[in-house]
């Protein structure tokens, strides 16, 4: 508090920060003496207090992605996870319910209701009863219709300062853009014209940390979700929470400050629950949101993964895939990647540079518009402007929905899930990866929003349906995928905090071996990115102290020899899991 606001008001504001702790506490143990609304409980696949284990898997949805006349959508939501998903996933991300202006969700008007056409917090309650759900807590920006604008537009005392304005002409070049739009909207107000900082909409308006009292209504915000079942809360967009003119305005040190703050909280409230960032930017940026380690998100999202898994499987080559996870590691065992491939938002590509040159960027940009999808670019300092974002479903990512054979769409979806599944970290899997959606340009184009490509919504009645057709598109890609994640949460060797090693077997092949915590059990996991029969030796040095090696899907032997190296056959688009023993 004296960092970001001096000496004078760090005390005023940490008085109002002891109160506001006390009450949210005081309110747990009477609302929850169980401890679970702390994360120290069942529902989901934490272990002991919160810990993390290799049964911890998310869905990421919205609460109205599969629905049914009459029904509030939350409550359908609930019926088609604890039918289908109690196997394989522990967690549901519930993109944000709250009611909303624009942006499906990110323009919050109201943080502490839910969206009536959803539903209500009882049916939030009931979804938390059978999984963790993670809450998104959108704090660098609010809707333009919310109560809390609305008293800046009123010049109401209370909310004049809770906005970033902008006077004169200052030079704003240097400040980091996602987009393309104008960073700042003139309003007219009871106190005259004014112009507040919109990085993202004019309809999503920046709010001014630098007031503790917004920062006290952040933290009021925060710990009512966990009240409310959170045991995870995305920090939407956090980068760009703090503005100070002069500067990117991204990742400054107040920002980090702030999020060290909330996890201090947390810390003292509910220590089962944990912060996640989400940070579309350089991969080197991205994972200082670890802070040491101890202090900072325990989860960070693992942007660089989904756009080097797609340069791999489009390429059919892993050099760059593996040159780049050799490189993984995280500062503390406490701490873990959130490893996604696709979500609500489409394949940032920010995150991969620097690690894939512009051409290659620029070719799978080519790839998704030739696959049916979009792109979207950002402002750059010097006013030109480059691919930011690939706005297409994975499926229709990885394949030509109009040229390739269904199977191989479905290899490709599939193999490129196993790698994501085979890593040190925790996974998330996209509702339409799971069920094997292509491209809605229908919802684009009537939307007029390119994202909207990847967020259908689908009547659970024909969802159903066509997962229970077999041979269909959507049946095959479900079971598949079913089958790696339930065993995945199998092995203990999949612990997000089980070793990692990077294996170089042939530059189609992206391979590594996990070893279960304490050393214990080991897994060789191979996955074949190219469209070629590929046969690979396993290194004499990753099979040492073995004896035979198990496939892990059909329990039989593979591999020739074990103490002088093994040979491994796989198919084109082939995946091996494999246990030393």
């Amino acid at each position: 508090m004296e960092f970001l606001y001096g000496a004078e008001r760090a005390s005023t504001a940490g008085a109002g920060l002891d109160r506001l702790v006390e009450e949210h506490l005081g309110a747990l143990e009477r609302e929850d003496p169980s401890g679970a609304n702390r994360g120290e409980g069942p529902p989901g696949g934490a272990g002991a207090a919160g810990e993390l284990t290799e049964k911890d898997m998310m869905l990421i949805a919205y609460g109205d992605q599969v629905t049914v006349a009459g029904e509030p959508p939350l409550r359908t939501l609930e019926t088609f996870a604890r039918s289908q998903l109690k196997e394989i996933v522990s967690a549901i991300h519930v993109l944000p319910f709250y009611p909303y202006s624009s942006d499906d969700g990110f323009s919050v008007i109201d943080y502490k209701a839910v969206d009536p056409r959803l539903g209500d917090w009882e049916d939030v309650r009931r979804l938390a009863s059978e999984f963790d759900l993670m809450f998104d807590a959108v704090f660098n920006h609010v809707s333009a219709r919310s109560a809390w604008f609305e008293g800046f537009l009123r010049d109401d005392p209370v909310f004049r300062d809770f906005f970033v304005t902008v006077e004169g002409e200052p030079d704003l070049s240097r400040v980091a853009r996602p987009r393309v739009s104008p960073l700042v909207t003139p309003f007219a107000t009871a106190a005259g014209r004014r112009r507040v900082w919109t990085t993202f909409s004019a309809d999503q308006v920046d709010l001014d940390v630098r007031n503790p009292e917004v920062l006290l209504a952040l933290l009021d915000v925060l710990l009512f979700y966990v009240r409310r079942g959170a045991r995870f809360i995305r920090l939407d967009a956090i980068a760009f929470l703090w503005k100070e003119i002069g500067t990117s305005c991204i990742h400054l040190p107040q920002t980090h400050r702030i999020i060290q703050l909330m996890r201090a909280v947390l810390d003292e409230v509910a220590p089962g629950v944990r912060l996640i960032t989400e940070t579309n930017v350089p991969h080197r940026d991205n994972v200082s949101y670890f802070g040491d380690g101890t202090n900072e998100a325990q989860l960070v999202y693992n942007f660089a993964l989904p756009p080097l898994v797609l340069h791999a499987m489009s390429e059919g080559n892993a050099e760059v895939l593996t040159r780049w996870a050799e490189e993984l590691e995280v500062p503390s065992p406490r701490v873990a990647f959130f490893n996604f491939l696709a979500s609500h938002d489409g394949i940032g590509l920010n995150p991969a540079r620097g690690i894939l040159s512009e051409k290659e960027i620029a070719k799978l940009a080519e790839r998704a518009v030739r696959h049916g999808g979009y792109v979207s670019n950002k402002s750059n300092p010097d006013g030109s402007r480059s691919p930011y974002e690939l706005n297409v479903t994975w499926l229709d990512a990885l394949s030509d929905p109009a040229a390739e054979p269904e199977s191989v769409r479905v290899d490709r979806l599939v193999v490129s899930h196993a790698i994501l599944l085979s890593l040190a970290g925790v996974p998330g899997i996209y509702f339409h990866s799971l069920v094997g959606s292509g491209n809605d340009r229908a919802g684009t184009e009537e939307s007029g929003m390119p994202r909207r490509i990847n967020r259908e919504r689908l009547g659970l009645a024909g969802l159903m349906s066509e997962l229970g057709e077999a041979g269909h598109l959507r049946q095959r890609v479900f079971e598949r995928l079913a089958g790696w994640m339930r065993l995945r949460r199998s092995e203990p060797a999949f612990h997000p905090a089980a070793g990692q090693r990077i294996l170089r077997v042939d530059s189609r092949v992206f391979g590594l071996m996990r070893t279960a915590v304490g050393g214990g059990e080991r897994v060789v996991c191979l996955h074949n990115v190219s469209g070629e029969r590929v046969v690979v030796w396993l290194p004499d040095e990753a099979l040492a102290g073995a004896a035979s090696i198990v496939e892990l899907r059909r329990g039989t032997g593979v591999g020739r020899r074990v103490l002088a190296g093994a040979e491994v056959e796989l198919e084109p688009y082939g995946i091996l899991w494999a246990r030393l023993e």
